[in-house]
C-alpha cells in the first residue's frame, strides 16, 4: 500500500517536529544587539506614573476636590474668585466696617467737646421755662450769665462725662451703621450724586438704633445739667453713674428709658433730615469747587476739604434741630419732670406745652440750640471726614 506512511515514518515525522519547537522556545545564545536591547527594554517597562499611583492617588483626589471648591466651574463670560480671594475681600471689608466706627467715634468727642456748654443752657431754657410757673430766664444769655455766676465754667459742662461716653459710643455706631448701610444698599452703582432712597433708610435706621443707647444716657444728662439752685428733683447727683444708680433703684429699669419714644422719633427724623443735607451740600460745593484753580497744591485742597467739611456739617446739623427740636422739647421734659405719673406720649407732651407757652413754648432753647448746632456738628463733619482719610477709607 504505497498511498499510506508506515508508522515508522510517522514516527520519524513527529520527532523531527517536537525538535524543531523545542529549539525555537530554547532563548538564543547569541547576545542581542544594543538597539534591539534598548527597545525591548522599553517596550516591557512600566510607567513610572503607575507604579506611583497607588501612593499619591488619595492626595491627587484631595486636590482635586479642593480646587473644586476653590474655583467652581463659572457659566461663560464670568470670572469667579478662588476661595483664598474671597476671604480676603471678606477681611478687607470688615476692616473699613472697623475704621468707620472708629471715624465715628472721633466724631462724637469732638461733638461733644465743641457742643456741650451749649447743650446745657438748652436743657435748662427747656426745662425751667415750660412749667407753670412760667419762665425762669429771660434768654439764653441770661441762663449762660446764672449759671456761670451760681457754678462757674464746670456748671457748663455738667453731665459732660456721661455725654462723652455716650455720645463717642452712639457716633461711632451710628456714622459706622450708617456707612455700611449705605455701601449696602447703592449696590454696583457707580454714580457719585447723592441718592434719596438710599440716603433716609440708612440714616434713619441708624438713627433708631443709636436712640436705645442715647435714651439712658441723655436722661441722666438732663437730670445732672438741671439740678442746682432751682433744681426740680429733689434728689441731688455726684456724678452721672450716681445719677443713674439713683434712677435704677427709685424708677427702676424703666425709669432709664423714659423719653425712649421721643427719642427714637427724634433720631429717626432729625437724622434722615441731616444726612440728606449734608450728602447733597457735600455734593453740590464738591462739584462747584473741583476746578483746576483747586488743583495747584495739597494745602488748597485740604483747605478746601476742610471748608466743605464745615459748612455741610455746620448745615446739616441746623436742619437737623429745625425739624426735630419740638420732639426734644418734649423728651427733656418726660425725662426731667418729677412727677411719676406723667404722660410718657411726646405728642401728649407737646400739646401740654402750646397750652402753656404757645409755638415758643414747644421751640424752647432755639437760640442756644442753632447756636450749639453749628460749630458742634462741624466739628464731627471734619472729625469724621479727617479720620477717615487718615485710615484710608475712600469717600465718594
Amino acid at each position: 500500500m504505497a498511498f499510506f506512511p508506515s508508522i515508522k515514518a510517522r514516527r520519524a515525522g513527529a520527532e523531527k517536529a517536537n525538535a524543531a519547537a523545542s529549539s525555537s522556545s530554547r532563548p538564543s545564545s547569541t547576545l542581542p544587539s544594543p538597539d534591539s536591547q534598548a527597545l525591548s527594554s522599553v517596550g516591557n517597562r512600566k510607567p513610572y506614573l503607575s507604579r506611583a499611583a497607588p501612593i499619591f492617588a488619595p492626595l491627587a483626589s484631595s486636590e482635586a476636590r479642593e480646587l473644586s471648591r476653590a474655583a467652581p466651574p463659572a457659566p461663560s463670560g464670568r470670572r469667579v474668585l478662588p476661595r483664598s480671594a474671597v476671604r480676603h475681600r471678606e477681611m478687607d471689608s470688615a476692616g473699613d466696617a472697623a475704621k468707620e466706627y472708629a471715624a465715628g467715634g472721633a466724631a462724637g468727642i469732638a461733638q461733644v467737646a465743641v457742643g456741650h456748654p451749649f447743650d446745657t443752657v438748652k436743657v435748662n431754657l427747656q426745662a425751667h421755662n415750660t412749667t407753670v410757673h412760667g419762665k425762669l430766664y429771660k434768654n439764653a444769655f441770661h441762663c449762660t450769665r446764672r449759671i456761670l455766676v451760681e457754678e462757674g465754667m464746670r456748671g457748663l459742662y455738667k453731665g459732660a462725662s456721661s455725654s462723652f461716653m455716650g455720645i463717642a459710643l452712639e457716633s461711632s455706631l451710628f456714622f459706622g451703621t450708617y456707612s455700611q448701610a449705605k455701601q449696602l444698599l447703592k449696590g454696583k452703582s457707580e454714580d457719585g450724586r447723592p441718592q434719596l432712597q438710599v440716603i433716609i433708610p440708612s440714616a434713619a435706621c441708624s438713627g433708631a438704633l443709636i436712640s436705645c443707647i442715647l435714651t439712658p444716657t441723655e436722661l441722666t444728662k438732663c437730670r445732672m445739667q438741671v439740678q442746682g439752685k432751682n433744681a426740680l428733683h429733689t434728689a441731688s447727683y455726684s456724678s452721672p453713674l450716681d445719677c443713674a444708680m439713683k434712677t435704677l433703684n427709685s424708677e427702676g429699669v424703666r425709669g432709664l428709658f423714659r423719653g425712649g419714644l421721643a427719642t427714637l422719633f427724634r433720631e429717626a427724623v432729625g437724622n434722615a433730615v441731616f444726612f440728606c443735607t449734608y450728602e447733597y451740600s457735600r455734593y453740590w460745593m464738591h462739584s462747584y469747587l473741583d476746578s483746576p484753580w483747586f488743583s495747584g497744591g495739597n494745602h488748597l485742597i485740604l483747605a478746601k476739604d476742610i471748608g466743605v467739611g464745615i459748612m455741610s456739617g455746620g448745615i446739616s446739623g441746623m436742619m437737623f434741630w429745625i425739624a426735630t427740636l419740638p420732639l426734644d422739647v418734649a423728651k427733656t421734659i418726660i425725662q426731667t419732670d418729677p412727677d411719676p405719673h406723667l404722660s410718657k406720649n411726646p405728642f401728649q407732651i407737646l400739646n401740654m406745652v402750646h397750652k402753656r407757652a404757645g409755638i415758643g413754648g414747644c421751640y424752647a432753647g432755639l437760640g442756644p440750640t442753632m447756636a450749639r448746632a453749628f460749630p458742634a456738628n462741624a466739628a464731627a463733619i471734619v472729625a469724621w471726614e479727617y479720620s477717615a482719610n487718615i485710615l484710608g477709607i475712600r469717600r465718594d
